[in-house]
């Protein structure tokens, strides 16, 4: 398995220091978070993107994922949804990345109903995503947290430029065992988010191994079917500000990491 980490724990930080961070510390992509907020985003001109892909590009570091936040479930129109993950797609096709990461955000909708809304877009979404050359995944999240959710709604899809992204807190906060979830979402993973807590009510981010969060037995679970997929690392800096800084835990982030896949090999 390859390693990456998600900008969410460096949301300001400009690219060719993201970059750094991942060379100088073992890590074979980035997870990008696509924002406003940030250096990367959907704005950016052809230049911008091209710039951005040649940074990671020198350093061999491979841009995993660009991370978007439309919510195929929500109530309302389809167009702006799919416009906002069209936009999200063709980012990540000029800059190289495998992957779009979209959520599910059905709120208060009945599950029939957002399950509907959700196979829907993504059904619509898929075959342009494939064209391009990625795959839109939708992560188990807030109104499908559980990996039988989302391998739900993927069912309905029936297209391979549709998949999924295993966020491990989340399963674990659906009340879901690593060794049920993987069966789910094996048909659609594209790759897992690893993190670590203190608890369900206490959610501010941690160094990995030091939380309560199944992650000895996730990658058992993924190293018995011989899985070798990417974890992506999402620490949650940007939504608590409290935590730690992400850089100084990268270097024992890597090692935990690569002790649990020596384990369970």
């Amino acid at each position: 398995m390859r390693l990456a980490f998600s900008t969410l724990g460096v949301p300001e930080l400009p690219v060719e220091q993201v970059v750094r961070l991942a060379a100088d510390n073992g890590f074979h992509g980035v997870e990008l978070r696509a924002s406003p907020e940030g250096p990367v985003h959907t704005g950016l001109s052809a230049d911008e993107r091209a710039d951005v892909a040649a940074e990671f590009g020198k350093a061999d570091v491979e841009i995993l994922t660009v991370a978007a936040y439309a919510k195929v479930a929500a109530a309302g129109d389809d167009d702006p949804v799919l416009e906002e993950i069209g936009a999200a797609m063709t980012l990540a096709h000029d800059l190289g990345a495998s992957f779009v990461r979209v959520f599910p955000g059905g709120g208060e909708l009945g599950t029939d109903e957002a399950d509907a809304l959700a196979a829907r877009r993504l059904a619509a979404a898929a075959p342009i995503a494939a064209d391009l050359g990625v795959r839109v995944l939708l992560e188990t999240h807030d109104s499908h947290r559980g990996g039988a959710d989302v391998a739900r709604v993927l069912g309905r899809v029936g297209h391979l430029g549709a998949g999924a992204v295993w966020d491990v807190m989340h399963t674990w906060l659906a009340g879901e065992q690593p060794s049920a979830t993987f069966p789910a979402l094996a048909p659609y993973l594209g790759y897992v988010q690893v993190k670590d807590i203190a608890s369900a009510a206490d959610r501010t981010p941690l160094p990995l191994g030091t939380g309560v969060l199944p992650l000895a037995e996730t990658v058992e679970v993924l190293s018995r079917a011989e899985w070798d997929g990417w974890l992506c690392w999402e620490y949650e800096k940007r939504w608590y500000p409290q935590a730690a800084e992400l850089p100084e835990l990268l270097g024992s982030a890597r090692e935990h990491l690569a002790r649990l896949l020596t384990e369970s090999a």
